[in-house]
């Protein structure tokens, strides 16, 4: 499974305006719904927020991988936000977050999303790269960035 598989080149957003962990998660999910039909936008944000009540997805060195799970959607989606001043997302290691990958997958299929989350994991454990992503100007740029990863990894 590869991100550029469920990541849209639309679904890249080069400055996250929120700074406030709520406000970023509805300001992906806005992103998310202009990507692809997810149905109600409420039902999503909710279950967004409930995950993020069960422990912080922002999982250190400035990255978050908000995930959630809905029948609204047949196959897994996901955006890109990029926060330029950086989020208190409440992260592990307590230090503001700049790159948020928001995923929503079918309920009824659990496997998919676990190999979707294991993959964005794996991209963005290489401060490196996160920094050559932060330095990206356009979607386009970013897109490219991660599927020329991709290619060097599969």
């Amino acid at each position: 499974m590869k991100i550029t598989e469920f990541l849209d080149k639309r679904g890249i957003k080069m400055n996250i305006e929120s700074s406030d962990k709520e406000d970023v998660l509805k300001e992906l999910v806005d992103l998310l719904a202009e990507v692809k039909d997810i149905g109600d936008k409420k039902l999503i944000l909710k279950a967004l927020i409930e995950r993020e009540n069960l422990g912080s997805t922002g999982i250190g060195q400035g990255i978050a991988i908000p995930h959630g799970k809905t029948d609204k959607v047949k196959d897994i989606v996901a955006v890109l936000g990029i926060s330029r001043k950086g989020v208190n997302f409440d992260a592990l290691d307590g230090e503001s977050v700049y790159l948020f990958f928001l995923l929503v997958a079918p309920k009824e299929n659990p496997g998919p999303h676990l190999k979707a989350l294991a993959q964005i994991s794996r991209l963005l454990r290489d401060s490196f790269f996160c920094e050559l992503i932060k330095r990206c100007k356009t979607p386009d740029e970013v897109y490219e960035l991660i599927r020329k990863e991709e290619e060097k990894t599969q």
